[in-house]
């Protein structure tokens, strides 16, 4: 049992291996749509141990075989035990992963993973699948920001912790740069720095290339006096005060960039295309996001190149609005809200990651860049391809009452029910690359309905 998959990687057969090598790159392998986390990645490939989360506060220990380790052609690992929470995935039976890795020629690399397991082969072709897919297109990213002259950058950023921010850091360290979490708390590492967002250190940024600002409140929840609050106070003045700051720290620094969101264009656009030069609409969300950006001014009126990312709605199954939606629509009780009429502005985490790093490192944006996919869909077209993705009907509407008891009235006509046409005008104007153009393509990769390339 178990499986043998492999691809041809484009990519030098030590750029793939040394990929293997940096911190993040267990992160970025593990499917979101499996119940697991990494706890602890390997100190060593050689002989090192990672531990994965898995429900009920169990452990699946990963520990390296040093008669295995080969570089830069092989590296294996096999399931271990460690305490009595380590034990019951053992029961499963054995876990034996071979990684090999060889010259395909012209520069390209032929990547095999051999699991020797009592798992079926079928049940694993997906998470393979996910992590060639993955391995591709986070090299891919990583050499267009190299072609344009991008080398080992020092990241400082807000938010590390959150859904974009924990997959951000993980991307940008496997591709050589070094992350510094701005945290709230005392700094466990030397990879981590206090930051008091009413008050920021004056040497918060010191030896900091570019500062990526993803902090803010969730904007989930009804809309009461409280939440509105909350919402504007976690983003206003914690944005202004760290750009005072970004605007007071020398050369070195070269982007300060912020997070932004659609919100900006109001909640009923109808079937007008929205660009960055776009009017901003109507509604407490384009208020407060105005505002949010108006308070990166003293670092762009300093000369810092500065961006605001206007995300759309971001597709990860481990968060967000389809993680709500899966269970949902995997029961088959999921369907269009409304009238299905409105127009969904999304976005891939993934494509997600590399527009904040183009961002960072490429000089031609500044100012408003719409984070979105190419291809903005209107609500009925998603529940279809949702329910069609997890092989479930979509039959049941949402009737406007649902939202409104959830997230009350303001939040069922600015959130749930919000009509927004994004497209992302800046990033197509200079090429960017897209990894999913399509809503399909994004929400198969997701949730493990990948169809990648790859041989059994």
């Amino acid at each position: 049992m178990g499986i043998e998959y492999a691809s041809i990687v484009d990519h030098p057969l030590d750029e793939v291996f040394a990929w293997h090598t940096r911190p993040g790159a267990m992160r970025r392998l593990v499917p979101p749509w499996q119940p697991m986390r990494v706890v602890a990645e390997t100190q060593s490939l050689a002989d090192g141990v990672a531990i994965l989360g898995l429900p009920a506060g169990l452990r699946w220990i990963a520990r390296h075989d040093p008669a295995g380790y080969d570089p830069p052609y092989q590296f294996v690992d096999a399931l271990s035990s460690d305490g009595l929470l380590t034990l019951p995935p053992r029961i499963i039976g054995w876990w034996r992963h071979t990684h090999r890795f060889s010259d395909a020629g012209d520069d390209t690399t032929r990547v095999c993973d051999e699991v020797d397991t009592t798992v079926p082969g079928k049940a694993l072709r997906s998470t393979f699948a996910y992590r060639h897919r993955q391995l591709a297109d986070d090299l891919a990213a990583h050499r267009d920001a190299a072609q344009a002259g991008a080398g080992p950058l020092v990241v400082a950023m807000t938010g590390s912790s959150g859904l974009v921010g924990t997959a951000l850091t993980a991307f940008l360290t496997t591709g050589g740069h070094r992350v510094i979490r701005l945290v709230r708390r005392d700094p466990g590492n030397a990879d981590e720095r206090r930051w008091d967002p009413s008050d920021p250190a004056p040497d918060l940024l010191d030896g900091v290339d570019a500062v990526v600002h993803l902090a803010g409140g969730s904007i989930a929840g009804r809309f009461t006096e409280a939440h509105r609050v909350a919402i504007r106070e976690s983003r206003i003045e914690p944005t202004r005060r760290l750009a005072e700051l970004a605007a007071a720290s020398g050369s070195r620094l070269s982007a300060f960039v912020s997070a932004s969101a659609v919100g900006i264009y109001g909640y009923d656009r109808g079937d007008a295309l929205l660009c960055e030069d776009s009017a901003r609409g109507e509604g407490f969300l384009a208020d407060v996001v105005a505002d949010w950006e108006a308070a990166t001014a003293p670092a762009a009126d300093a000369g810092l190149r500065t961006v605001a990312v206007r995300t759309g709605i971001v597709q990860a199954a481990a968060g967000g609005t389809l993680k709500l939606l899966r269970p949902l629509f995997a029961a088959g009780l999921g369907g269009r809200l409304g009238s299905g009429r409105q127009w969904l502005s999304w976005i891939g985490i993934d494509d997600l990651l590399d527009v904040y790093y183009r961002a960072v490192y490429d000089t031609r944006l500044s100012g408003p860049v719409n984070a979105v996919g190419p291809n903005p869909v209107r609500n009925s077209e998603y529940t279809k391809v949702l329910a069609r993705t997890l092989h479930r009907p979509a039959l049941l509407p949402v009737p406007s009452i649902g939202p409104r008891i959830l997230l009350g009235e303001q939040g069922a006509r600015e959130l749930a029910e919000a009509d927004q046409r994004v497209v992302p005008t800046k990033l197509q104007a200079i090429g960017h690359r897209f990894r999913h153009q399509t809503v399909d393509d994004a929400l198969a990769h997701q949730l493990g309905r990948d169809p990648a390339p790859g041989v059994l």
